[in-house]
């Protein structure tokens, strides 16, 4: 054991590219698992853990000052940690009432786009999609706030339970739905409109580009209102598929497309 740990010490030191900040980071994915889970007790009360108090206005008060201390561990302790860690989780929490707006739309896009979804509660208490969609839209706030690492790790955790990839840098609007989901993959500068349904298996990803256009857009737009099938792959920064289009399944686009466009696979 002791050479063990002698080689391992070893091979820290010469990492190039390893955990060797000084400090190490004090926070890890399962601090960051357990602020998500506190964050979405105030998003959603009673879904992720019992009531803390029958009266809701004490349940959300304690949900909320539990979310505050979690986020402040992480952003304090995290690999990336802002200049001013009290704004960014003050930012943070002041946020969470137009969150928790704009996934009520999603909740509502999920459920009138699935007839196999029987009420408003199942959608919120069964569906991975909607467990992605939420850890995004957190995830997303926190990464303009300046916390990319911890806003990675969200997306992470949120990838290893439900199948879907969601970058927080993408930019989603509202009503977003996905049905089923798994292998759903959405790049970091993807842009997708309002009203959107996507499909299991789709990607939204980028063209093979050099390190050095990593700065630049390389996933494509999709715009308002636009229903891609399972299995569609969709790439390139310049690509833009245009309102009202509908895009079939185990369809390959690398061209944009115009507003009200159907584009199916070869013989359909």
């Amino acid at each position: 054991m002791d050479s063990c740990i002698s080689s391992l010490l070893t091979e820290y030191d010469h990492e190039s590219h390893g955990m060797h900040s000084n400090p190490l980071p004090k926070v890890g994915l399962a601090d960051v698992d357990a602020t998500l889970d506190a964050v979405k007790q105030v998003l959603f009360p009673g879904v992720y853990a019992p009531l803390m108090d029958p009266d809701p206005a004490q349940h959300i008060t304690q949900s909320v000052q539990k979310s505050h201390n979690a986020l402040m561990h992480c952003v304090c302790n995290g690999p990336d940690t802002p200049s001013n860690p009290e704004h960014v989780v003050t930012t943070m929490i002041n946020a969470l009432p137009n969150i928790k707006r704009c996934l009520s739309t999603d909740i509502t896009a999920i459920f009138e786009g699935d007839p196999a979804a029987k009420t408003i509660t199942e959608v919120i208490m069964a569906y991975p999609s909607l467990e992605a969609i939420t850890v995004y839209r957190l995830a997303h706030a926190l990464l303009e706030l300046g916390c990319p690492i911890v806003a990675r790790m969200m997306a992470s955790l949120a990838h290893r339970r439900t199948g879907i990839d969601i970058h927080p840098g993408a930019r989603i609007g509202n009503h977003f739905c996905i049905d089923h989901g798994t292998g759903v993959v959405i790049g970091e500068t993807a842009i997708i409109g309002h009203h959107v349904k996507l499909y299991q298996g789709v990607t939204i990803g980028a063209l093979s580009v050099l390190k050095e256009q990593a700065n630049q857009k390389r996933h494509p737009t999709i715009e308002d209102y636009v229903t891609i099938y399972a299995r569609t792959t969709i790439l390139g920064g310049d690509t833009i598929i245009g309102h009202h289009s509908i895009i079939g399944g185990n369809v390959w686009l690398t061209e944009s497309l115009p507003p009200h466009s159907k584009r199916y696979t070869k013989g359909v």
